[in-house]
Formats: C-alpha cells, structure tokens, sequence
C-alpha cells in the first residue's frame, strides 16, 4: 500500500499544482475554455512532464518496468490483435445492452458516412493514445512497484483499485452562481474528490476496478502491456462509437445494468469482464503449466 500511496501522491501533486495554476491563467484571457477543463488539461500536462523524472527518482525509468520489454514486432502485434480482442469484447456488452433495451439506436442527425467516420477516426487515434499513457503508468510502472515491494495480489489489487478510483477525481464545474476566484478554485479542487464517494458512481467504479483486473492479469501472463494497450484502445473506441450511435433509456426496466458514467460500463459490464478475467487467470495458467512441463 506504501507504494501506491507514493504514486497517488505523485497524481495529487500534479492536480494540486494545475488547480494552483488555473486561475491565474485563466485570468490572462487568453483561454477560453471552462476553467474545469483548464484544470483537467493542465494536471496531465504536469503528470505526462514529470512521468519520466519521477520514475527515475522511484528506480522504475526503464523499459522492462514499463512493459515494454518486448521486440518492436511482437509489441505491434499484440496491440493490434488486443485492439481487435478488445472491439469484439465490448461489442458483445454493448449488443447485450441493446438487446435488453438499456440502449436504443440513435442514429447522428448529420448522416451515418460522416457523422461515424469523423466519430471513429477520432475513438480510433484517442484510444490509442490512452492506452499507451494509462497503460504505461498502471499496467507499467505502478504494477511493478507494488509486485516488488508487495507481491502479484497487490499489485494487481491496488494498480486496479486506484485506476478505477481515479477515473471519478476529475474537476468539475462550479455550482451557478459562484465566481471563479480563489475561493471558487478551493471548491473546484475539493469537489475533485466527492465523486470518489457517490454511490450512484458504485457500479462504473466495479466495471472500472474488474477492467484493472483484467489487464493487469494479462500483464502478468504476458510479461508486457502491448495486449493492454490494445485491449484498452478497443475498449474506448467501441464506447465512444456506440454513444455516437446508440443513446441510453432511462426508463428501461434493466437500466441500472449500464452505470452513468458513461451510459455503458455498469453492473453488466463488471460481470463481463470480471468473467472474463476469470477464464483467462484459469486458461493461461494450464497453458504455462503444459509449457513449463
């Protein structure tokens, strides 16, 4: 836990320091975005500059911890046959969904040619780019900090845990009425930690911390996170094109299976992938076992 709590220290101080630097760049005039998304944007900033040197203080700052210690050509393959795996995955959890009624065609109002393709390319070139970035920090570095120092059941614990924790610490914007200054900043970095404790959020936050699981799982099986990358990158890309296409029914008598995070990984999607990950933990083992005897 030590060393979790060092890496989400590492995160605290780099929204600390965005929050610290939103206002007075706001006041500029020079952006013109809403300060929470100027906060959001300057905290990965701070996180993808100071990745690197912080690794290198913690000993990580090396391929193999990182996950990529693999040749060039069988990384590739694994994120492209990851993406492919992860597409299929997520089709079947959104088919699901359909079929239950929680989500129902809606298609674009600007046609299906360019209203998907413009959607697609976008999820396509987006999912990657998360991969690699959120792969590379929890299936990379933070997985094998905490398997040195506490073994594979933590690591695979606490690198899904604060994956999923911190996909709801996210700045959002001020009640109406209240003036963006100082004090409006105090409250926008303090409402930064209220959705961790919303239990309306309990269901995503499950779907989240199964999905930790299963790619740190295949992490370890694999030995690198070219398969996680590309799992990842199709996960994200199915769920953005499915939000362009479909659009959720709140009245559904089985609604609650889809969380509101984003209308699409809730209890059904825990179940899913957590079963998922189960087959996996339990089909790679007896292959490493035929192939070890």
């Amino acid at each position: 836990m030590r060393t979790t709590a060092i890496f989400f220290g590492y995160l605290f101080a780099c929204l600390l320091l965005a929050a610290l630097l939103t206002y007075p760049l706001m006041q500029t005039g020079w952006i013109g975005y809403e300060p929470q998304r100027v906060m959001g944007r300057l905290a990965q900033v701070f996180i993808l500059l100071g990745l690197w040197p912080f690794l290198k203080v913690m000993g990580f700052a090396n391929r193999a911890t990182l996950g990529f210690d693999a040749p060039r050509g069988r990384m590739l393959r694994a994120v492209r046959w990851g993406w492919v795996l992860g597409v299929l995955i997520l089709l079947v959890l959104v088919a699901a969904l359909m079929w239950l009624g929680v989500r129902v065609p809606d298609p674009p109002s600007d046609g299906w040619i360019a209203g998907v393709w413009e959607k697609a390319v976008a999820a396509l070139i987006g999912g990657l780019l998360i991969g690699l970035l959120e792969e590379a920090f929890f299936r990379g570095a933070l997985f094998a900090a905490v398997k040195r120092a506490d073994g594979l059941r933590a690591a695979v614990v606490w690198s899904a845990l604060l994956y999923a924790v911190l996909h709801f610490m996210k700045p959002h914007e001020l009640p109406e009425g209240m003036a963006f200054d100082w004090a409006g900043t105090r409250a926008m970095f303090a409402g930064v930690f209220t959705g961790v404790f919303q239990w309306q959020h309990l269901d995503s936050m499950a779907a989240l911390f199964m999905v930790g699981v299963f790619l740190a799982l295949v992490r370890e099986r694999t030995g690198h996170i070219g398969w996680c990358i590309g799992l990842h990158a199709g996960w994200v890309f199915v769920i953005q094109v499915s939000r362009r296409l479909t659009d959720g029914d709140d009245n559904a008598a089985l609604a609650f299976l889809a969380g509101n995070y984003d209308g699409v990984i809730g209890w059904l999607a825990a179940l899913w992938i957590g079963l998922l990950a189960w087959l996996f933990w339990r089909w790679s083992g007896r292959f490493s076992s035929r192939e070890s005897r």
